[in-house]
């Protein structure tokens, strides 16, 4: 079985076979012009054996919530980001591994192997620095589908069964653009990974300042309006919605 937080967006803490793993750290209030709307400020129970980062966006990859973990906390990145992660943190950087899909590492008990994502790979719109997006399976106890960000994509169907999916089901504004799930498409997502339980994630946390009256129900809704449509498309999934700063413990099917 696993135990997990999540901190909201995509930051989640998981605990399997003893090792603790932080995925896409953003443990502070504000980023540019976001602000944490609800759940909050993350308290972590100790330093992580590991942070797996999916892709370069600043919603994933934020340095300055890198900075608050302990020194030379081991990094996971995606292939072509650890030379920016370097460059950035400097020594406190410690290990920093780079995997590309089908690559994995062995941290503490568990098994960590990047996945495909479909995602933009870039740092920004316009930034040079490129990385393609990933996802991770972690296989220990019970075999968990970190997703990232991604849109759907055929592979997905290569990656299950899995006892546990943690899945995006939206954004931090009042639209999506390509590269990502809406609650149906990742209620799709989950049926095809054949997942056992889901865990709606990459929603109703942070909000552009003075676009809290806009689109109420994008920011709020997502999490419910995946396991109406989960329940629908895969009805073996079992769907767990948290607020941020919730925890639960999933058992392995």
């Amino acid at each position: 079985m696993v135990a997990l937080t999540w901190h909201g967006h995509s930051t989640v803490w998981l605990e399997d076979s003893g090792t603790r793993l932080l995925t896409d750290p953003l443990l502070r209030d504000r980023l540019a012009h976001l602000r944490r709307r609800r759940g909050p400020l993350p308290r972590l129970p100790g330093a992580p054996d590991a942070v797996l980062v999916s892709h370069l966006h600043a919603d994933h990859l934020d340095f300055a919530s890198l900075r608050r973990l302990p020194a030379r906390t081991p990094l996971v990145v995606p292939a072509g980001a650890a030379r920016l992660v370097r460059r950035v943190l400097g020594p406190a950087a410690g290990t920093c591994t780079e995997l590309s899909p089908g690559e994995q590492i062995t941290i503490g008990r568990v098994t960590v192997r990047a996945v495909p994502a479909h995602h933009h790979p870039g740092r920004g719109p316009w930034s040079r620095q490129q990385a393609p997006a990933i996802g991770y399976l972690i296989d220990g106890q019970a075999r968990t589908w970190f997703a990232g960000d991604t849109g759907l994509f055929d592979e997905m169907a290569d990656l299950g069964p899995v006892d546990l999916a943690l899945i995006p089901v939206g954004g931090w504004g009042p639209t999506l653009g390509p590269g990502h799930l809406d609650p149906p498409a990742a209620a799709e997502a989950v049926r095809r990974a054949a997942a056992a339980c889901a865990v709606p994630i990459h929603y109703g946390t942070f909000w552009p300042i003075g676009c809290d009256r806009i689109r109420p129900d994008r920011f709020l809704h997502p999490g419910d309006d995946f396991a109406r449509h989960a329940a629908a498309l895969a009805p073996g999934t079992r769907t767990v919605v948290l607020c941020p700063g919730q925890s639960v413990t999933v058992r392995q099917s």
